[in-house]
């Protein structure tokens, strides 16, 4: 059978073909665009919103934009919806041509019943033919030929053979492919045109979308900071390792973002040449003199003026100045994340050289630990919007400098937000008696959503057979976050409140009770020298409330949490009698333990609580012993040992907890921050540090997922001398100020063991010499036997 390639004509394949395509093209459209419901928030949360006059206005601001993107998100559904409309359009018209391509069918033709007799074939053909006939007046030339066609069929015999065995009345004939393109794509008077389309979209259009895509996306990193700046970061942090936390800012000024030749967003206004040096002359510490480059540079010091002005909540020109601000702080968070990755790639490059003792890396000198500590303070600077040694306390509404007098008096020295929380009801009223009582019920509610975290640290050493922390091993710090909002110790306060009135009344009713009890004193005689009576107990006073120590309620939290831990570790060592573990140090710390300290134990310590979880699992790990032990040990390992699929397990988990935080949706409690730009959700530094040497031993993991609670784990290698070292677990928040947390650690390093050699790999000469004849003779050639 022969085959026939034919360009569609009526068009009919072209529509398989677009369609196809549309389908391709408005299904993964609708899954990516189609705008996402986020759900509101709750009624709660609606009534707890500050309504302070700064975040009034940055609500304003936020609602404009966010009818700017809903009309955005609007537009996009529209769009999409007519997508669809088309799809659903040319599927219809597919369907539709599928039924003109029907099998043929004579009967059909002359509208006969098939058991038709030659006489009804013949009647019906004459009827339709003095119709359709070319000649008559609703002749159809087309609809003769087919009838002619079905009546040959259906009384010719050989005809109605070929009909019957290939479906044709004419026999076997070719089979056609039409090309899903209409056919006047190529007729000779269009060519050109169809030229010109194809050469603009492939050889124009194409090159110039691909150009400009490849162009961007070289110049940014994939956190889409400009590579020019991380270079500038580069250079900066490697010449000056101990960076200040001023010069941190003018480095962080620098930042290429913020030219116009390598970002066409910024805008340069003739109105700058005025307003910037008025702004300068408000700014005495800006150093605005500096020679070096590309600090001097005017894009750079009005970005460093315009960081300033934020720190110490300047108001500027809404026009100019303060759109040009709002910018800057929107660019900010992502600089600081680079600045702090950056540092910590430093330290471990230098770490590197010095393992290596060769210059692996190219770093001359390793930055301090104060440098990344200052790049997270800047973030903290840029979230709230204060300078570095400002108070805390500026961080809640209605809240002015002008106030913080009434803070540190003889009789009181409120600092902090914890000290003001820990306050008794009516002296925070009193203290803020400028307040009106919405303004008070502002700062509380603030306080409310604050953060509380409590820290749990347990260092360790996952090995198999020992987990003694020896020179050189991998060190496993497994960190557990708990975050609570401040609101637990206001609920703490109250209930011991209603407890204290409770027991009061008690008190009360009890000697009520007493004095209707006691018998009648009898009058003395005269002469009888007068009875000393039993003094009457004294009436107990009533207690002074006394402020709520959250102290107290934070380590009582973190022994209830670990309560129900000890229980389940007793019974599974009376059951398993499993051995002690050695080179742990466990911790559970609230917000204010920042400088406490804990030693690694090398005693039994079967009743500790914070070492359930892991030490079950290695003791599985020791239990399950070498593979190469004597067979008098052997039957006692086989009890213990772990199965291939426990091991895998364990694995699993170990993996699970490395990736959770990558893998977790990015999603935290927002932040109070009224003089940022943006809606800022909570993040967090977590890393390991030596204070002593100023060094930075473990990169910083930023925490974006902390809801209730999170599990992180950070490694390192112990120093390679033996001795006792301290350490120190370090989280910072990039949002608050005074909630950041440290916790030392006590490492006791021990000497390696050295590496013997195994009874296993013990083989006698003979037997190596069986194993050479053995391979000999499974794998030599003939040519070598015949030698």
């Amino acid at each position: 059978m022969a085959m026939e390639f034919e360009y569609d004509e009526e068009g009919g394949t072209f529509f398989y073909f677009l369609l196809s395509f549309w389908g391709l093209v408005i299904i993964p459209a609708t899954y990516y665009f189609w705008p996402r419901t986020k759900t509101d928030a709750g009624p709660d949360l609606k009534k707890r919103e500050c309504n302070c006059e700064p975040c009034q206005l940055k609500r304003q601001r936020l609602n404009v934009q966010g009818k700017w993107k809903h009309t955005t998100e609007k537009g996009v559904k529209i769009a999409l919806v007519i997508g669809w409309i088309i799809f659903l359009l040319l599927a219809y018209k597919v369907s539709k041509i599928q039924m003109e391509y029907v099998e043929y069918d004579p009967y059909m033709e002359l509208d006969v019943d098939r058991g038709a007799s030659q006489k009804e074939i013949k009647k019906a053909y004459r009827k339709l033919s003095l119709i359709f006939h070319p000649d008559k007046e609703t002749g159809d030339h087309k609809k003769f030929m087919r009838i002619a066609k079905a009546y040959a069929a259906l009384t010719d015999e050989e005809t109605m053979k070929n009909w019957e065995e290939y479906g044709n009345p004419d026999g076997p004939g070719v089979t056609k492919f039409g090309i899903a393109l209409p056919k006047w794509i190529i007729e000779k008077e269009n060519s050109i045109w169809v030229l010109a389309v194809y050469g603009l979209l492939f050889m124009v259009l194409l090159p110039v979308v691909v150009g400009a895509w490849w162009y961007r996306s070289i110049k940014f990193s994939k956190d889409q900071v400009l590579l020019d700046t991380t270079r500038l970061y580069y250079y900066f942090f490697q010449k000056i390792p101990n960076m200040m936390l001023k010069k941190v800012v003018m480095v962080l000024a620098g930042s290429f973002e913020f030219d116009k030749f390598h970002n066409q967003e910024i805008v340069e206004r003739p109105s700058d040449n005025e307003e910037v040096p008025q702004l300068i002359k408000m700014l005495p510490n800006l150093e605005e003199k500096h020679k070096e480059k590309p600090l001097c540079y005017p894009y750079s010091v009005k970005a460093r003026a315009l960081l300033h002005a934020h720190f110490n909540r300047l108001e500027l020109s809404q026009n100019t100045l303060e759109i040009d601000k709002m910018y800057v702080l929107k660019k900010t968070p992502y600089l600081v994340n680079e600045m702090v990755t950056i540092v910590a790639q430093l330290v471990s490059g230098a770490a590197r050289n010095a393992l290596s003792k060769e210059k692996v890396f190219p770093v001359q000198y390793m930055p301090r630990l104060e440098t990344v500590e200052n790049c997270m303070k800047v973030s903290q600077m840029i979230i709230q919007g204060l300078d570095q040694k400002s108070s805390p306390l500026l961080q809640l509404p209605h809240i002015k400098p002008e106030m913080l007098k009434h803070f540190s008096t003889k009789k009181r020295h409120i600092q902090r937000i914890k000290d003001f929380i820990g306050m008794k009801d009516s002296e925070r009223k009193s203290l803020c008696r400028q307040l009106s009582p919405d303004e008070y019920r502002d700062v509380m509610s603030v306080c409310a959503t604050m953060p509380y975290v409590i820290m749990t640290i347990r260092s360790e050493v996952l090995d198999d057979e020992d987990s003694t922390i020896t020179a050189g091993s991998i060190v496993t710090v497994t960190v557990t976050l708990t975050r609570q909002d401040l609101e637990v110790l206001f609920e703490q306060e109250q209930e011991d409140n209603v407890q204290e009135i409770e027991n009061v009344e008690e008190t009360e009713e009890t000697e009520a009770h007493n004095d209707d009890n006691t018998q009648k004193k009898v009058a003395p005689k005269a002469w009888e020298k007068p009875k000393k009576g039993k003094k009457k107990p004294a009436k107990p006073k009533k207690k002074a409330k006394q402020a709520f120590n959250w102290k107290a309620a934070a380590s009582s939290s973190a022994a209830g949490a670990t309560s129900d831990k000890t229980e389940e570790k007793s019974e599974e060592k009376e059951g398993k009698g499993d051995t002690d573990d050695e080179g742990k140090a466990v911790v559970a710390t609230n917000p204010d333990n920042d400088e406490s300290e804990v030693e690694s134990e090398h005693e039994e310590h079967d009743s500790e609580a914070e070492n359930s979880a892991s030490s079950s699992a290695l003791s599985k790990r020791r239990s399950s012993g070498s593979g190469f032990d004597t067979k008098k040990n052997k039957d006692k390992d086989d009890e213990h040992a772990l199965d291939d699929e426990e091991q895998w397990k364990i694995y699993q988990e170990e993996a699970k907890k490395e990736f959770s935080i990558e893998t977790k949706a990015k999603e935290s409690p927002f932040v109070h921050c009224p003089y940022f730009p943006e809606a800022k959700q909570e993040g967090w530094w977590l890393y390991v540090s030596d204070k002593k040497q100023h060094m930075l031993i473990t990169a910083p993991v930023q925490i974006l997922t902390l809801k209730e609670k999170e599990e992180i784990t950070l490694k390192f290698l112990a120093p390679m001398k033996p001795g006792a070292y301290t350490y120190t677990v370090n989280l910072k928040s990039d949002s608050f100020f005074d909630f950041d947390q440290s916790q030392n650690i006590k490492l006791d390093v021990k000497d390696a063991k050295i590496i013997e050699d195994h009874p296993q790999w013990d083989i006698s000469e003979d037997e190596d010499a069986e194993k050479d004849d053995d391979s000999d003779s499974d794998y030599s050639t003939e040519e070598y036997d015949s030698d």
